[in-house]
């Protein structure tokens, strides 16, 4: 696969012609532009964050919601990114951002390809914070999106922990995130 990144044009080209919804293209862009501000705040504070790759990856984190909503979305967009020859890392950002990860465990009951699901570098974190805190195209507070994955999912489901210490771990990592504009 190649390594070369797609340009942010080339990345929406990719959303359209999979056949996101206009909404869906405006969600991972509100996405994007919240990652990359993640992302230069973690690289003010010397830390070896790949922006170009936040950006892209986040443009194109949600490119299965072309053909499901579903949980499913990551395994169809990782399919997609693969036959467009996207490089790796792109498709661990597709595949790693929903929730705050999907375990081997979990994957297993969700019929998915045996492996983890979990966000692992960096910039996968970013992407994948930046998606809990876009409700559409709209920021919004960690502790709104805490509430509704409650709901969803039950008080005790993993993955509320697992977005609570995503949280924990790129606010520390990355100073000052509560300043961000939600």
């Amino acid at each position: 696969m190649s390594e070369q990144l797609p340009s942010e044009e080339e990345a929406l080209e990719i959303l359209r012609k999979s056949g996101c919804s206009y909404n869906v293209i405006k969600h991972c862009i509100a996405v994007a532009e919240l990652a990359v501000e993640i992302a230069e705040r973690c690289k003010a504070r010397n830390l070896d964050v790949d922006v170009q790759l936040v950006k892209i990856g986040a443009l194109l984190h949600d490119v299965g919601r072309s053909k499901t909503h579903s949980i499913n979305h990551v395994i169809v967009g990782a399919e997609i990114a693969k036959d467009l020859n996207l490089p790796p890392r792109i498709i661990s950002i597709i595949e790693r951002h929903v929730g705050g990860g999907i375990t081997p465990e979990e994957a297993k009951e969700l019929g998915w390809p045996d492996k983890s699901y979990m966000p692992e570098t960096l910039e996968e974190k970013i992407v994948s914070y930046a998606d809990k805190l876009i409700e559409g195209s709209r920021r919004v507070p960690i502790t709104w999106t805490l509430e509704r994955f409650k709901v969803k999912l039950g008080a005790d489901h993993p993955a509320i922990g697992r977005i609570m210490d995503l949280h924990e771990e790129l606010s520390q990592l990355c100073k000052d995130l509560r300043l961000l504009r939600t």
